[in-house]
């Protein structure tokens, strides 16, 4: 055994907690992952971790050590992915964030697959706000503005959002000519994971609240939503990069154009502090080439 094998399974057992978890990453036995941090901790002269009844902690030199090998591993795997890109494609694992929206994001990460099959993808599909550098992503798509100092952000684009719905559901209901028509409509609203409250539609300054608005459904889905609008169900205000091609099919139309709408910028995010690697950055490029186009 040598040391970045016993850093290595060191660093899995602080991140999983266990000696049996990290044994099932490493795809190796528990004894095995035992053996290597004693190995470990008999060549640094320190112990690392608490064992007792209850289960694993990290003792006061393990704190310590523990964000070293961090380093040790990141630069190891730079090392690694510089080389092998001397030959030619860029490699290795890449753990990467985006908003809960598999019906557009799919063909995004697909294009990236077929040209960069070297490159395993790691996607975390969820709408919760993660924290990128202490949850270890490579990169994350962010929606709003970014007040992390700890990132470093690319620009994705600016995009509009607008309230939809299916010309069935207008023929039925009406078009509302106005914000206060909205209170006669079946809306369709969503809800932040992490805060638990229903997004605001952003309404012009004449003194209608957003709560006048009686949601016939909540939920935390923008693919839900989006089916709802698309079966007639309701209004829904939804990110234009998933509906265009919806309106411009006229399978659904904008209500209250020009009066209820909102940009937001959405970036593509990574921490500051963590080396650039070539698959990073040509993971980047292709994200912004693909946005680039759709804009």
């Amino acid at each position: 055994m040598n040391l970045i094998d016993g850093i290595e399974a060191f660093v899995k057992i602080a991140d999983l907690g266990s000696f049996a978890a990290a044994a099932r990453e490493l795809n190796i036995s528990p004894s095995a992952v035992s053996k290597m941090v004693s190995k470990t901790e008999e060549e640094l002269g320190t112990r690392l971790l608490n064992r007792n009844t209850r289960g694993l902690s990290l003792t006061q030199e393990g704190e310590m050590f523990l964000q070293r090998c961090r380093v040790i591993l990141d630069e190891l795997s730079s090392a690694k992915e510089e080389l092998s890109s001397i030959a030619g494609e860029p490699r290795g694992k890449l753990r990467v964030s985006m908003p809960y929206i598999p019906s557009f994001f799919l063909p995004v990460i697909s294009g990236f697959m077929e040209q960069y099959p070297a490159v395993i993808l790691e996607v975390d599909l969820s709408d919760r706000l993660v924290d990128v550098v202490d949850e270890g992503f490579d990169a994350v798509i962010r929606v709003g503005q970014l007040s992390d100092s700890r990132l470093t952000a690319r620009s994705l684009g600016n995009f509009a959002m607008n309230l939809v719905a299916s010309p069935d559901y207008l023929r039925r209901y009406g078009t509302p000519a106005c914000v206060e028509d909205l209170r006669s409509h079946t809306c369709i609203q969503y809800r932040y994971p992490s805060s638990g409250r229903t997004e605001p539609w952003p309404f012009p300054d004449s003194g209608y609240a957003v709560q006048d608005v009686t949601p016939a459904l909540v939920c935390n889905s923008t693919d839900v939503r989006l089916g709802l609008a698309l079966y007639g169900k309701g209004i829904a205000f939804m990110p234009g990069l998933l509906t265009e091609k919806y309106i411009a099919s006229r399978e659904l139309e904008i209500v209250l154009e020009n009066i209820v709408e909102q940009h937001y910028e959405m970036n593509l995010v990574w921490p500051t502090n963590k080396h650039a690697s070539t698959r990073l950055k040509t993971f980047t490029d292709f994200m912004v080439n693909y946005f680039t186009k759709k804009q």
